[in-house]
């Protein structure tokens, strides 16, 4: 039977686990040793007061500019994939998603190689290698395509820039940097010169289940987005896992549903909570299984950035706010005419917001975003 954790047990193991206890350390060092222990930062491109792995960084790392961590890892020390949704991850894990790009063709390449062919990547591919690294805006005009329209989601209409996302799918182009004019692309053994040659040990499901307990802290059996290109593998690889002494299957109090963790997680060694306020991205790892925060943190997180606005219940782009362990309440925060300001502000029901570690937090952010911050709130909602 699998034991059971306290909500307190289980909010300090992700809070120890997720790096929330303390500074991991200071710039672009710092931000290298994040990404390597936890495995993977998710990527989404909105920035209203930094992008989301802006967030992440910032709330675990000192002396750390906004963009600095992309400029920390790309390139050479991190490539671009999918894990939990598309993610910054390691440069050891390059090999693992080369092998499996070969092995089976990802579904999001499917639709688009009835668009284009094998001749037009090989085309695309050489060019980058003579004339690399180059964003998708500097590559040689190929003609035109059908663009896919996937619910109202539309994509490119230009074929060297289709062929271009299936070669990044396929890992045979990587992202090395980002740029106002987008993302710019080179071949592996440029961009990821120790690694891109590597062979990867064991398979693909076996390496990368470990993988994303080890990203998650408390990874659901029960499903879910954070399983990502896993779940065909959930109802039978954990079990495996578990028996060789690999993972741990645990439940939290109050509820039924189990959790796979790390072997021997309960014996790592812990770091002392300190006193700041940290502004934590929407898409934060630790908030990535909701029904989880609402048992270990009591905290009801729902990102509402997708809902239409009658349908809010707090805003746009509302940050949790965590503060000695707990997650006190929420922000809705702006970058106007070059000031860090707070639109919206709640306090959880149970807990204490305050305002002098608020400030704090928004003095540090508004510096690292390179503007000045507000030391006006607005009225604190319950």
């Amino acid at each position: 039977m699998p034991d059971t954790l306290s909500a307190a047990e289980a909010r300090h193991w992700l809070l120890q686990v997720h790096g929330l206890a303390r500074p991991l350390g200071r710039g672009r060092p710092a931000a290298r040793a994040l990404l390597a222990h936890r495995r993977c930062i998710q990527l989404d491109p909105l920035d209203p007061i930094g992008t989301n792995a802006d967030l992440v960084a910032l709330a675990r790392i000192d002396q750390l500019r906004k963009g600095g961590v992309y400029e920390a890892l790309l390139p050479g020390h991190a490539f671009e994939h999918f894990a939990k949704e598309r993610c910054i991850l390691p440069v050891e894990a390059f090999p693992h998603y080369r092998e499996r790009a070969r092995e089976v063709p990802w579904w999001r390449t499917t639709e688009r190689m009835k668009r284009i062919d094998e001749a037009l990547l090989d085309a695309v591919e050489a060019e980058i290698e003579a004339r690399g690294p180059l964003t998708a805006h500097e590559l040689s005009d190929q003609g035109r395509v059908d663009p896919l329209d996937w619910s109202g989601w539309k994509g490119t209409g230009k074929a060297s820039t289709m062929a271009l996302q299936v070669l990044w799918l396929r890992c045979r182009v990587v992202v090395c940097g980002r740029t106002p004019a987008g993302k710019r692309f080179d071949v592996p053994h440029r961009a990821l010169p120790d690694h891109h040659d590597a062979d990867p040990e064991g398979s693909f499901e076996h390496w990368a289940l470990l993988d994303r307990v080890e990203a998650a802290g408390l990874l659901a059996r029960a499903g879910g987005p954070q399983w990502g290109q896993l779940q065909h593998v959930r109802t039978s690889l954990p079990e495996q896992l578990v028996e060789e002494g690999l993972l741990e299957q645990v439940l939290v109090e109050g509820s039924k549903r189990p959790y796979l963790a790390p072997a021997g997680f309960r014996d790592r060694p812990t770091t002392p909570l300190d006193d700041r306020m940290r502004i934590l991205g929407p898409l934060d790892p630790v908030l990535w299984d909701r029904k989880l925060v609402k048992q270990a943190f009591g905290f009801e997180y729902v990102w509402e950035v997708y809902k239409p606005a009658s349908q809010r219940r707090w805003g746009y782009y509302v940050t949790p706010l965590l503060h000695r362990g707990q997650l006190v309440g929420r922000m809705e925060g702006a970058v106007t005419d070059g000031e860090l300001t707070v639109r919206s502000l709640w306090r959880e029901p149970s807990a204490e917001l305050d305002r002098d570690a608020l400030h704090t937090a928004l003095q540090r952010h508004a510096r690292a975003l390179g503007v000045s911050c507000s030391r006006r709130l607005p009225r604190v909602r319950t």
